[in-house]
Order: C-alpha cells, then structure tokens, then sequence
C-alpha cells in the first residue's frame, strides 16, 4: 500500500540558491589552484617531516611550531610541483594522468602557474626564516630548486636516472623536520633522507611499468622505456633489498630501538617480497599493488619510528653524529 502522507515542500531558506556564473568560476578558479600544488602528494611529505619532528629534541615540539614548519614545507613542494606543471607544458598533454591539469586543460596560462610556483616558493622561505629557524628554510628551498633544476629540466627528460637522482628532492622532508626542532642535521635524518632516496626508484618505476606507453609517447626516457620492462623489474628488485639494508640500519647504529626494527622488518619484507614477485611474475596486478603498498610503506615506517621513540632512549654508546651550520 503506497504511503500516501503529502511530502512537505522545503522552506525558502532550505533551497541553497544556484551559482552565479562568477561564483562558478570562483570555485573553479581555487580548485586548479589547489590541483597545481598536488596535495595528494604532499600528504606523504608533509608525514615524513612531521615524524622526525618528535624525535629530534628531548620532548614533543610546541603546537605552533608543527604548524608553520608544516605550512612552510606545503608551500615549498606545492611551489615545486606548480612549477613542474609549467616546464613540463608541452608534454602534459600527452599523458593520460597529468592532460586534465589546469595547464594542458587550458583552464590557466603558464605565467599564471609560474608566478603562483614562485609565489609559494618565496612565501614557504620567508615563513620558515621567521617563524623556525633559517636552517629550515635553507633545506626547504633546496629541495624546491633541486626538483626544479636538477630533476625536471635536467634529469627528467634526458636520463634513464631521472627518478634516482632527482629523488633527493623529495627525500629532504625528513631534513626539514628535524632541523625545525634542533636547528642541526644529525646522523638519524640522513639515513630517513636515504631511506626515501631509495625508496623513490621501485615506488616510481612501478608506476612507470604502467604508464610506459604514455612516457614514451611524450618522449621522456624512463627505465622502461629506453631498458625494457626486464632490466626494470631487475633494478625495482635490487633497490628493494638496498631499501631493507638501509632500513634496519637505525636499529644497528643504536639510534632506533627493537620496536623499529620489528616493524622495519615486517614492512621491508612486504616490500621485498612484492618486488620479487614482479621478477618472477611480472603481471600488471603484481606491478600495481607494489605501488599501492609503497606509498603505505614510507608512512608506516616513519610512523614506526615514532612509536619505538616512545619506548627507546638513545644510549651514549649510539653513533650519533650531528652537524650545525650556524644558520
């Protein structure tokens, strides 16, 4: 039997009026913006600069110091990543995953996306100085310029190494992080900065292996492209047992407890045996699921190390070297 109870209409101030047109564009207009930053990304950095905040002094930093330092270093890598999207203009348009960028969709100029990269640039340097320290705001800025110089219009489009070496660039968060608390580089960040140094060749070749068409259509020589998907399942393979190596290697330097290295062996193994069953199997699933769980990887690790620092203290026989640059 049908309900046949009237449905009340909604009141006037239930009913949102529709958009203007500006409003519309507005909304618009903020939203590219947003998309040139690539926040998506910049979750995993902003995570791997928060952890080693916490382990770098003797108690938990202030509130307000985890703020800016984390606005400071959102600014910095989304600047880098606008300013990606401008030198690589001409071949965003190529590929399927980067064509709907503002750029390439022709929803914004690149003086605009220049202007903005640079913008943000300046103001992560500036905030940094003011409200951290200037060592912090030094490192920041290094990684920004090396994304943009050394791995975008260098590396990127001439090299099988692009993603090797231009992956310092990302790996500096942790440098960031600790310096914002210490205002010194210690032994610790270096090896976070190598963990996410080695970590970037397997995470990134994966996704190369099923964008290779696109790559080389666009003519950028990832590994796949110019040395064949074999000699890229071999290398994701040899990186992954070089990550386990320099993963453990807190536990053995004293400067990170048994419940690290229980963790670090939990999620290497993962890794690694991911990694080999793309050399024995090298499907499209085994592929996508290695960089699924690589993204997972990096923030649980980090996570790891900020769980055993509950439990562990460093004792005096640790290796714990520290370097001060009188910023």
């Amino acid at each position: 039997m049908l309900d046949s109870t009237p449905v009340p209409n909604p009141s006037p101030a239930q009913v949102e009026p529709p958009l203007t047109r500006q409003q519309a564009l507005t909304r618009l207009a903020i939203s590219d913006y947003v998309a040139l930053t690539k926040p998506r990304i910049i979750t995993l950095l902003l995570v791997i600069t928060f952890v080693p905040m916490f382990l770098a002094g003797d108690g938990p930093p202030s509130g307000w110091l985890i703020l800016w330092t984390m606005v400071g270093g959102f600014l910095a890598a989304g600047g880098a990543n606008a300013v990606n999207q401008f030198v690589d203009r001409d071949i965003d348009h190529v590929m399927v995953r980067t064509r709907k960028r503002p750029l390439p969709g022709g929803r914004m100029t690149p003086s605009q996306v220049l202007t903005f990269g640079i913008l943000l640039c300046a103001a992560s340097f500036a905030l940094l100085w003011w409200q951290v320290n200037l060592l912090t705001a030094v490192l920041a800025l290094s990684g920004f310029l090396f994304y943009v110089f050394v791995y975008t219009a260098s590396l990127k489009r001439t090299s099988t190494q692009n993603i090797v070496v231009g992956g310092a660039a990302g790996a500096v968060p942790p440098l960031v992080g600790w310096a914002a608390v210490s205002n010194e580089i210690a032994l610790l960040p270096v090896i976070m900065f190598l963990i996410v140094f080695y970590w970037t060749p397997p995470h990134f070749w994966a996704l190369a292996l099923m964008r290779q068409k696109e790559y080389r259509a666009a003519g950028v020589p990832m590994l796949p492209v110019i040395a064949g998907e074999r000699e890229t399942h071999r290398q994701i393979l040899l990186y992954s047992v070089l990550l386990l190596l320099i993963g453990v290697l807190p536990f053995f330097l004293q400067l990170l407890g048994p419940v690290y290295l229980a963790l670090a062996l939990v999620l290497n193994g993962v890794f690694l045996w991911q990694a080999l069953d793309i050399w024995r199997k090298p499907t499209n699933a085994n592929i996508w699921r290695l960089y699924k769980f690589s993204l997972l990887y990096l923030a649980l690790l980090f996570l790891a190390m900020g769980i055993d620092h509950l439990f562990f203290t460093i004792p005096p026989t640790a290796i714990n070297i520290t370097w001060s640059f009188g910023l």
